[in-house]
């Protein structure tokens, strides 16, 4: 019941809105007279015509081109002194340390260092013991990626048979037993 009767009251107010907002917008005359640049060359604070022969305006800014390395060295140059100090120089590469620093005592282990690869050994190391045998250490092979299901490369790329033109894997990516492919 409560519903109906707000219902009913938001669309009076809606209406309400309408009627008012209706009669109330700015009309534009229809066939008024544009106004005339004979006025403006009588005042002599208007904007100039539209007649701009013999005019010359102000020549553009100039840009000052900085080379690559000036644009460069600006970024490593924290203070803007025109020096480029050893801290200022090693400051972008302070949070990667900050990120392997995992104890946050400044000296970086080759286990933090390691990271990824101790992460990868934990987590084939189903049970646990700190040694993988042969089925978990199966298991951090890099996953090779897949082929695309179309022969989508350029036609350039392809060989006479149609297949892609891939160079074949060197021997020390190769699986225990797999040919090289070519």
């Amino acid at each position: 019941m409560n519903r109906i009767v707000l219902g009913a009251v938001a669309a009076l107010l809606l209406a309400s809105a309408g009627v008012f907002w209706w009669p109330g917008r700015a009309e534009t005359e229809h066939g008024a007279p544009l106004p005339t640049l004979a006025a403006a060359a009588t005042d002599p604070d208007a904007l100039p015509s539209g007649d701009a022969a013999g005019l010359i305006g102000p020549a553009p800014p100039e840009a000052d081109e900085a080379t690559r390395e000036q644009r460069r060295f600006d970024r490593v140059d924290r203070n803007r002194d025109s020096r480029v100090t050893r801290n200022e120089m090693l400051a972008p590469r302070v949070d990667a340390f900050r990120k392997l620093d995992v104890d946050h005592n400044n000296l970086l282990s080759f286990e933090e260092w390691a990271v990824r690869t101790s992460a990868r050994f934990k987590g084939a190391d189903a049970n646990g013991d700190a040694i993988l045998d042969r089925a978990e250490f199966a298991s951090t092979k890099p996953k090779r990626p897949l082929p695309p299901k179309c022969n989508c490369t350029p036609p350039r790329q392809r060989s006479a048979k149609g297949r892609s033109a891939e160079p074949p894997l060197p021997p020390e990516d190769l699986d225990e037993g797999e040919e090289p492919a070519g």
